[in-house]
C-alpha cells in the first residue's frame, strides 16, 4: 500500500509554542543514550522510513527495544514474526484512502476484503485493521455518515466475534482534500452509530492539530472513541522536536492520563541525513 502522495515542502521559517530542548529530548548520540521507560507502548510506520529495508529497519527496532510497527499487511507479518515484532495497525483489506465505505458502490469489495482479512488478522495474534471513509465527490457528510455505518455494520459481528478493533484514520483536508472523515467530531459520530467496541478512530495527532486543534483537549473529552494514536511535527509532516509547534512529552501525558494501554506510532518524515537518529529522539520526546 503506497501511505502517502506526499510532495514535501517546507514552510519558511518554523513554529515553536513551547522551546525547551531539554524537554524534547536531544539527539542520542550513543546506543547507552537511548533507554526507554516504556510507559508508552512505541511503534513507527515504515513507509516514512522506506529507504530502510524492512528487515533491516525490524532489526534496528529490535536493539532499540521497540516491539512494534504500524501499517503491515500478510505479505510482511512472517518477517514481522521471525523478529518478534508486533503488527501495531494492520492494512490490506482497504481500497484506497479515496474510495471508501461512504460510497455504498464500493461495499461489496469492501465488505468481502474485511471479511477475508479480519480473521487472518485474528489467527497471526494481531488486534487492529485499519479502514478508510473516502472522499465525498458532491456527498453530503450526513448522507455519507449513514453510508458507513450502513457499510460496516456489515462486517462488526465478525469482528466483534475475533476480536479484532476497525479503526478509521482522521485526515486533514488540506493534505487530503475532499476525505470525508476529517474532523474527530465526524468520526465520532460514526463510533456512536455503529455502538460497537470493535470500531475506534485513528486519531492521528498531526492531521487533528492541522484540522482543528486543541489536541489535548479532544483526547481528554473523547479518548473512549480514541484506539491509536499517530505523531508527525506541524507544519511539514517531520520530526517531533522543538523545532515544530506541537509539545508531545504534555500530549503523551494526556494519552497516559486516560489509561490508554495501545499503541503511539512515530510517523513522522525525517528531514535529517541520519534518519535513526530522528526516530531515537522521537521515541525519547514521547517516552514520558
Amino acid at each position: 500500500m503506497k501511505r502517502r502522495d506526499f510532495i514535501g515542502t517546507s514552510a519558511v521559517g518554523s513554529l515553536s509554542i513551547i522551546s525547551c530542548t531539554a524537554a524534547t529530548a536531544s539527539i542520542p548520540s550513543k546506543e547507552k543514550d537511548f533507554v526507554l521507560k516504556h510507559n508508552i507502548n512505541h511503534s513507527v510506520c515504515h513507509w516514512c522510513f522506506s529507504k530502510i529495508p524492512l528487515e533491516e529497519f525490524l532489526i534496528t527496532l529490535n536493539k532499540l527495544g521497540v516491539k512494534a510497527v504500524d501499517l503491515m499487511g500478510p505479505k510482511e507479518w512472517p518477517l514481522l514474526k521471525k523478529y518478534n515484532i508486533d503488527s501495531a495497525m494492520c492494512n490490506g483489506a482497504e481500497i484506497s484512502l479515496t474510495e471508501g465505505w461512504n460510497d455504498p458502490q464500493y461495499h461489496e469489495v469492501l465488505v468481502k476484503n474485511y471479511s477475508e482479512m479480519i480473521p487472518k488478522v485474528a489467527q497471526a495474534g494481531y488486534k487492529n485493521l485499519i479502514c478508510f471513509s473516502g472522499n465525498r465527490r458532491g456527498m453530503d457528510d450526513q448522507v455519507g455518515l449513514q453510508h458507513c455505518i450502513d457499510g460496516l455494520s456489515k462486517i462488526m459481528p465478525l469482528a466483534e466475534k475475533h476480536g479484532i478493533v476497525i479503526q478509521m484514520e482522521l485526515f486533514n483536508a488540506i493534505n487530503h482534500p475532499d476525505y470525508m472523515c476529517d474532523t474527530s467530531a465526524w468520526g465520532i459520530a460514526l463510533c456512536k452509530g455503529l455502538g460497537s467496541e470493535s470500531f475506534k478512530l485513528l486519531f492521528d495527532i498531526y492531521h487533528m492539530q492541522i484540522q482543528e486543534g486543541d489536541i489535548i483537549r479532544s483526547i481528554q473529552d473523547n479518548h473512549q472513541y480514541f484506539g491509536h494514536y499517530h505523531t508527525a511535527g506541524v507544519p511539514g509532516r517531520h520530526e517531533i522536536d522543538e523545532n515544530q509547534e506541537l509539545y508531545y512529552p504534555a500530549i503523551m501525558r494526556a494519552i497516559l492520563a486516560t489509561g490508554y494501554k495501545g499503541y503511539v506510532a512515530q510517523e513522522f518524515i525525517p528531514e535529517r541525513e541520519d534518519k535513526i537518529e530522528s526516530l531515537k529522539q522521537g521515541f525519547l520526546i514521547c517516552d514520558v
